[in-house]
């Protein structure tokens, strides 16, 4: 008799506020004014967020759809970005075919973030066989000062000719951020273009590391 108890009442409640939660979630992730999805809805799916430094955020802002394009064209994913360019993050889809895609566009978007040029760091899409690999000059000898400064220098090289000549002959590229080196390349050109990154922070002289690349550039 008389209308449905309190409990019922309660219980309905919730359920409904859970609705309205789930609701509001699946539109932050698609309704943001930088956000491009590959498909509409797709509920959940495995997510990645990737945190956006500072001084990257002008040139994500402005290679944003050259970004974008292959991730969501090419691999299937959902991707947005927060309004302040702060964070992107990367989410599987209905129409993700390999799981494999949403671990090669996170390695795409570090690339770019750690400094490489986007034309080089969308290869990680392409190959299979591409790897990043990133360590400090304190990492081969601690040096401080300037000291650490001479070695940085020496890494580079006038105009950044040494670091090209190092490029060019192991194939691969590399990004000189302070004390930190990064490397893109296949697993044996890292190791060779690492080795003579090596010698030059420990003192090797540049006429000994120059002859080394063109030992390199024989081999090929």
């Amino acid at each position: 008799m008389g209308g449905p108890k309190q409990s019922d009442c309660l219980k309905k409640k919730k359920v409904n506020n859970n609705k309205v939660i789930k609701k509001k979630e699946k539109q932050n992730f698609s309704k943001n004014s930088k956000a491009v999805t590959s498909a509409s809805g797709g509920g959940g799916g495995e997510q990645r967020q990737i945190p956006v430094p500072n001084h990257r955020k002008n040139a994500l802002e402005e290679n944003w759809i050259k970004i974008i394009t292959p991730i969501v064209e090419h691999l299937s994913l959902q991707i947005m970005v927060t309004p302040r360019f702060t964070l992107i993050k990367l989410r599987t889809g209905p129409e993700t075919t390999d799981i494999a895609n949403i671990q090669k566009a996170e390695d795409f978007i570090r690339a770019f973030l750690l400094g490489f040029d986007i034309n080089d760091a969308i290869a990680l899409i392409r190959l299979d066989d591409l790897f990043v690999e990133s360590f400090q000059v304190q990492d081969v000898k601690p040096l401080k000062g300037d000291h650490l400064s001479r070695a940085i220098g020496r890494l580079a090289g006038e105009k950044g000719k040494m670091k090209h000549s190092i490029e060019n002959q192991t194939q691969t590229r590399i990004v000189l951020a302070d004390a930190k080196i990064h490397i893109l390349g296949s697993f044996q050109n890292i190791q060779l273009a690492r080795r003579v990154i090596c010698n030059l922070i420990l003192g090797a002289p540049i006429s000994k590391v120059t002859g080394q690349l063109r030992n390199l550039s024989k081999r090929k």
